[in-house]
């Protein structure tokens, strides 16, 4: 005879099975994922982007850090949650923007986009977008500056404007580039992107060179193959959410070829999908695990909603991008549609109206 005494059962709330991935591990293999993007940066655009990856990612790893012992919590760099924004952070701005600007928006990215919120777990909207749109509104100049790809003597020599000091006037900046791509013995460059292009100029972009990162843009954002791969990999690993991913592209591509259909001036749904950073965004930053819904329709309707945002503003808004808004909107709305789509819990009914 079994004799059961008192408290040798524990009960718990569900779920009681759970994977043995921990948060590090997940945080972790989103670094893998985006090593091949950042080594891709470096290659096109040399030094500059190697310097504001790692003042970026020196920003948010040390701001991490100070928070937790001003708080007096156990520090919470080990976790790889600090490191995967001062990445993305740095993958959003332009390769040539001064390293300081870069350092203050990995600041800004854990003050006000994470630890304002509680910290991990608890950020309503994706901490490096918060601090890329902050460093839109505060220096739009700088962030709208580029610079082409694959210019010579990229590794021996900085962009001009990486090393500028603190407020330093838009006239002298601009005077130090153009001496720096006139050594590089390029002439003519109109400091576009490919949207700023198609959108301001009416000159289209060959797909190809969009695909493979042939072109001028933000840091990380140019070559949409090795985002792909990055993301295949997460997906492979069930790291990631990919029908985010597909409802956001499948989305944008519906809603660029309805916009093309009515009529053809406006850029082509391959363009749409491969210029500026909708890849990066749709796979990495949409897809965000504390700032997206989880419920099996609103995954789905969430993705749409940004795919659909990106191209309403790259189409009829003032700017040429619309990505940054898109998600950050979405994030702002993920609770909502995570309210209206709970699905049905097992072995209820649906409650209906009283018949008036």
């Amino acid at each position: 005879m079994t004799v059961i005494t008192p408290g040798a059962f524990e009960i718990r709330t569900s779920p009681h099975i759970k994977a043995c991935v921990t948060t590090d591990a997940i945080m972790r293999n989103v670094v893998y994922a985006l090593m091949p993007v950042c080594a891709f940066a470096v290659w096109a655009f040399g030094l500059s982007a190697l310097a504001l990856i790692c003042a970026t990612t020196a920003a948010t790893v040390l701001t991490e850090h100070l928070v937790c012992k001003v708080s007096g919590r156990p520090t919470t760099v080990g976790d790889f949650s600090a490191v995967i924004t001062g990445l993305l952070l740095a993958l959003t701005l332009p390769p040539g923007l001064p390293l300081w600007m870069g350092f203050a928006g990995g600041v800004i990215a854990i003050l006000l986009g994470k630890a304002l919120f509680g910290g991990l777990g608890f950020n309503t909207f994706n901490p490096a977008l918060v601090a890329r749109a902050f460093l839109q509104a505060a220096f739009p100049v700088s962030l709208t500056t580029w610079i082409p790809a694959f210019v010579d003597g990229r590794f021996t020599r900085f962009i001009p404007t990486s090393l500028t000091i603190p407020f330093l006037s838009p006239e002298t900046k601009a005077e130090a580039l153009t001496n720096y791509l006139a050594q590089a013995a390029i002439d003519g460059w109109s400091g576009a992107t490919p949207l700023s292009l198609i959108k301001f100029e009416h000159k289209t972009t060959a797909a190809i060179d969009l695909f493979t990162g042939m072109i001028p843009g933000s840091t990380g954002e140019t070559c949409a193959i090795f985002i792909l791969l990055g993301g295949a990999y997460l997906v492979a690993r069930g790291m990631m959410n990919w029908r985010i991913t597909a409802a956001m592209l499948g989305s944008a591509y519906l809603f660029s070829w309805l916009f093309y259909l009515t009529d053809n001036t406006n850029p082509t749904p391959a363009f749409m999908l491969f210029s500026g950073g909708l890849m990066l965004g749709a796979v990495f930053m949409a897809t965000d695990m504390v700032a997206s819904p989880t419920t099996p329709l609103g995954v789905w309707i969430y993705g749409a909603l940004m795919g659909f945002l990106t191209i309403l503003i790259r189409v009829k808004g003032g700017l040429p991008e619309g990505v940054m808004y898109a998600i950050l909107l979405g994030n702002a709305v993920s609770p909502h549609i995570e309210n209206l789509t709970q699905p049905r819990v097992f072995g209820t009914k649906r409650v209906k109206k009283a018949a008036k």
